[in-house]
């Protein structure tokens, strides 16, 4: 059983005991936690906070709690029921609200859950602000209201329609062009909250479509990481034929892959690319991913004359890098598309309507356009953690081997050569080490990966 307190939020597995896994004693410490940092921070007049949930088994339950205890505190709840990570968001920003919380644990398997925790903006906590609210939790010193002041509850479920407006009313989204290209595809949505916002997208796009996996039980019918050795069932359907393209998204929607109308990975690393292409060749600036993002998104601004940028992994790091560098356009190589017009946070509402846009204007197919881009391929490994394993020292070692080549430690250790490159991070999410790596094929890619990996086995 796991809890996780990171940059990513209070992450774990339901049931077991206190203090080692997410149970209604943990979810009431952590949201007093939050909820007290909020009203000290005072960056909003708000009384309210928006609570939404993606439609995990366990989400009723630790929605409930939160509710509670957030109306305990003294604040108003704004409940807007089954909701993306983004619309989450948007409802804060929409609302006027004091912050929020998004009850998701994003890619995890169905035994967990998490506490995503907003500010005033619809934004993530920064790190720090999170390390405020851990300590707050450690310390344990809360004052809850008196019943003449309790907060009210509200539920609205309206702010899907007003997530898709926004998303309508882009400058970039081309919807004539999507409707007049008669695009017919296929969607997992891994039963949860993407097989209720979705249909309702596509249907202003224009879209033909069929749905996998589409009823928002929490039931996952597969692992819900958006990765190929996952999407077995939505890659035979378009092999199938009839369609044009597969849309993936993982449980809280705010990561995006596609298929090929031909039944192959276009590459979730390319979500990011392609999209940023299309905006870049729009409006010129720069653009920013995280280290263990594909370097093809480097290249393709550069051809637009823009700068790319790296920051940590995390979605706050890469908006705070974003902000700083005026960036048009970012996001994370693992499907997360973020475009500030819009707003500060992975949206694959948005996602898919720049990529339908591109895809209608380019008039390609989707196996097509992918030949567009520099063609890299990234391994995606991982270590366990064991109580014993020794994070810091092992990343120590590496930085030791590697001292003659372009190394970078703002988050983990990352080894650039000339050609490929591969980064070993804690991951925020789960209790284990990522180890990505990049190069020309996906044989010399993962063998840099293994070979990293053996040094840390041999520390073990």
């Amino acid at each position: 059983m796991t809890l996780i307190k990171s940059i990513s939020g209070i992450r774990g597995t339901i049931g077991g005991h206190v203090g080692d896994t997410l149970n209604p004693m943990d979810i009431v410490k952590f949201t007093t936690a939050y909820a007290t940092f909020i009203r000290r921070r005072g960056q909003s007049k708000s009384n309210q906070i928006v609570v939404g949930r993606d439609a995990r088994i366990s989400g009723e339950m630790v929605k409930n709690v939160v509710c509670g205890t957030l109306m305990g505190i003294g604040y108003d709840v704004l409940d807007i029921g089954l909701a993306t990570t983004p619309t989450t968001e948007l409802a804060v920003r929409m609302s006027g609200a004091a912050g929020g919380i998004i009850i998701t644990a994003s890619h995890n398997p169905r035994h967990w859950n998490a506490l995503k925790l907003l500010n005033c903006e619809g934004e993530f906590l920064t790190a720090a602000d999170g390390a405020e609210v851990l300590a707050l939790a450690e310390a344990d010193d809360f004052e809850y209201a008196d019943v003449d002041h309790l907060g009210k509850y509200v539920f609205d479920d309206t702010f899907d329609k007003r997530h898709i407006d926004s998303v309508l009313a882009l400058r970039l989204v081309d919807l004539d062009a999507i409707i007049n290209a008669h695009f017919k595809v296929v969607v997992d949505s891994i039963n949860s909250v993407g097989g209720i916002i979705l249909p309702k997208l596509l249907d202003e796009l224009g879209v033909e479509y069929k749905f996998l996996n589409g009823d928002a039980t929490g039931d996952f019918a597969h692992n819900p990481e958006p990765l190929e050795k996952n999407l077995a069932g939505i890659m035979d359907e378009l092999r199938g034929g009839g369609y044009d393209l597969g849309i993936v998204v993982d449980p809280d929607v705010d990561r995006l892959a596609f298929i090929c109308e031909d039944g192959k990975m276009y590459g979730e690393e390319y979500t990011l690319v392609s999209v940023a292409d299309y905006v870049l060749a729009h409006t010129p600036g720069n653009t920013v991913s995280n280290l263990s993002s594909t370097r093809a998104l480097r290249d393709v601004t550069e051809r637009h004359g823009g700068k790319y940028s790296a920051s940590a992994v995390g979605e706050v790091n890469v908006t705070t890098k974003m902000k700083e560098v005026g960036a048009v356009i970012g996001g994370e190589g693992n499907g997360g598309v973020i475009y500030p017009e819009s707003h500060y946070g992975r949206d694959a509402l948005v996602g898919i309507a720049l990529f339908l846009s591109l895809l209608a204007q380019k008039g390609k197919k989707v196996s097509e356009l992918r030949k567009d881009y520099p063609n890299y391929f990234i391994a995606k490994n991982r270590i366990d953690l064991t109580p014993s394993t020794d994070v810091d020292a092992i990343l120590v070692k590496v930085k030791e081997l590697y001292k003659d080549e372009q190394v970078n430690d703002i988050d983990g250790v990352k080894i650039d050569f000339a050609d490929k490159w591969v980064h070993l991070r804690k991951s925020n999410t789960e209790p284990i080490i990522r180890v990505y790596s990049e190069a020309a094929t996906m044989e010399e890619a993962d063998a840099l990966g293994k070979k990293l990996m053996q040094v840390v086995y041999d520390m073990q």
